[in-house]
């Protein structure tokens, strides 16, 4: 299934149905007095998340969704049949912004939770309501009013506890794929991730967190370069992010470039993710000798402005993983 991670809709309520002017009409009784029943309320717009779900690719094909109508009051002072209402199912994780204000109405976290996105219009009065003392044939009733309308944006943003980041092919989804359940595409050529991807860690057979690999960023990502930012959003949600560094070059000075060139476009998009708690993973250590990667990761630490909590590991040997996802798990106990 294509992911798509961003849609527009339109969401339009029913209206309320007209109230009805009636006079009852029976045998022996000349001057019925009044009967016409109320309108039926218009049906409402529903959203409600569901795990079942993992992108907004139905929302490319459908864009618009209308509720019922109520139906006009009756005689006999019956009332006009409800709306029916619609509900739209979106993946957990899912944002709601209203596009006329910009205003984000709500993030859509929990399964199953619903959110009132329109609200059906009111139903219009029969005369019956307007008997009194002195008006004993009111020959008024009122419409009914016109259900809600309005046109968002549903942006999925994925639910992880810990994010991945790194230049093309810096192994974020060779780590990805050695300590979770996730099986991202990997190759030996850039841009091989081209939506993101999702993993469970287990640790002895118990859950412990979700990790997320993204595309990977490139110098000038925030003037749309590669991928551009796209992707970025969903690494919004999470409480962890892991720097993915090759460091198989025997060039120190391009690894340093290229961690800053990182940092510079994290910073260009989100000073708040920017400032996420973030741990520098030297990765690929497998094709270096252990003296001379000591001698890249001790110049690559002095070149930073501050000391970051790092980890040496070889992805595609699991070297080194078994400690990252503990120390990960747990530094999200202290984050709880």
């Amino acid at each position: 299934m294509k992911f798509l991670d961003q849609a527009v809709i339109h969401v339009i309520a029913g209206n309320g149905g007209n109230g009805c002017i009636s006079f009852r009409r029976e045998k022996y009784i000349p001057k019925g007095g009044p009967d016409g029943g109320d309108g039926g309320n218009g049906g409402n717009i529903w959203l409600q998340s569901t795990n079942n779900l993992n992108t907004l690719i139905d929302f490319k094909f459908k864009k618009f969704f209308l509720a019922g109508n109520g139906k006009n009051g009756l005689s006999g002072k019956c009332s006009g049949k409800k709306g029916v209402d619609i509900t739209i199912p979106v993946p957990i994780g899912t944002r709601i912004i209203d596009i006329k204000t910009n205003e984000i109405i709500s993030d859509m976290l929990d399964n199953n939770q619903t959110l009132l996105i329109a609200k059906g219009g009111w139903h219009g009065l029969g005369n019956t309501r307007f008997k009194s003392s002195i008006n004993r044939t009111p020959k008024k009733k009122t419409l009914g009013t016109p259900g809600e309308k309005r046109e968002i944006l549903l942006e999925l943003m994925l639910l992880a506890d810990v994010g991945t980041l790194g230049l093309p092919n810096a192994g974020k989804s060779t780590l990805v794929q050695a300590i979770s359940s996730a099986k991202p595409k990997i190759a030996e050529y850039p841009f091989t991730t081209l939506t993101p991807t999702l993993g469970t860690v287990f640790i002895n057979n118990k859950k412990k967190f979700i990790i997320s690999d993204i595309p990977g960023l490139i110098k000038n990502a925030s003037k749309g370069i590669g991928l551009g930012f796209q992707f970025l959003k969903h690494l919004e949600r999470c409480r962890l992010l892991l720097h993915i560094i090759d460091i198989s070059s025997n060039n120190t000075t391009d690894i340093i470039n290229n961690i800053h060139v990182i940092l510079n476009e994290l910073k260009h998009y989100n000073v708040t993710l920017y400032n996420k708690p973030r741990w520098i993973i030297f990765n690929k250590t497998d094709l270096l000798e252990i003296k001379k990667t000591k001698k890249i990761i001790s110049k690559v630490l002095l070149s930073l402005n501050k000391l970051e909590k790092y980890y040496v590991i070889s992805a595609i040997y699991k070297t080194g993983t078994k400690l990252l996802c503990s120390d990960i798990s747990n530094f999200l106990k202290t984050m709880e």
